[in-house]
């Protein structure tokens, strides 16, 4: 009786032991699990929530998460403008919900969805637009051109469209530069 009761306490105690170490290890293993999540499958996860960021050189954007690429996200701002914001600009964001989407599929289609391709959506629409700067610049205009690291925008007033009289100047910004660029109007108007 003796020999039963010290197997039965050596069982006990080794069961003990043993989730111990599975309880360790399960939350070692989602720490490395949560240690390969980026930003921009964190922030997808936040798909509709409203956010607000806080930026290199603009202060806090706030708005609508409409969607999110490799290196950029999309906000519709409080007036329904669209925003978009170069990830690399983002100091902090608050408002994401505890939901954190599967990384994204690093394919070839995934890489070429980055700033670069949407800033030539911007440039293709013809429209009217605000360009921050990390220095806290800011740019009115229209996209023109989107080279390999850069951006060329014709400047003139919001108000006027982007007409020979009205272009005061063309300005090359380094994609580096960008912070965000937020159209004039809102989306669908």
């Amino acid at each position: 009786m003796r020999w039963e009761q010290l197997f039965a306490d050596l069982e006990a105690q080794a069961a003990e032991q043993e989730t111990v170490a599975e309880q360790a290890e399960e939350g070692s293993r989602a720490r490395a699990e949560f240690g390969r999540v980026r930003l921009a499958d964190r922030l997808r996860g936040s798909a509709g929530q409203e956010l607000a960021l806080g930026c290199r050189g603009a202060g806090q954007l706030t708005g609508r998460l409409v969607d999110v690429g490799v290196d950029w996200l999309l906000l519709a701002d409080p007036q329904e403008r669209e925003l978009l914001v170069a990830l690399a600009a983002v100091a902090s964001v608050a408002g994401l919900t505890t939901t954190t989407a599967l990384p994204a599929d690093d394919a070839v289609v995934a890489r070429a969805l980055d700033l670069r391709r949407a800033l030539r959506g911007l440039a293709r629409d013809r429209a009217a637009v605000q360009c921050l700067l990390i220095d806290g610049g800011v740019l009115t205009g229209t996209v023109d051109r989107v080279g390999a690291d850069f951006v060329e925008l014709a400047e003139h007033p919001l108000d006027q469209p982007r007409r020979r009289g009205a272009v005061t100047g063309v300005r090359a910004v380094p994609l580096a530069a960008v912070v965000a660029v937020r159209t004039a109007v809102p989306a669908g108007a």
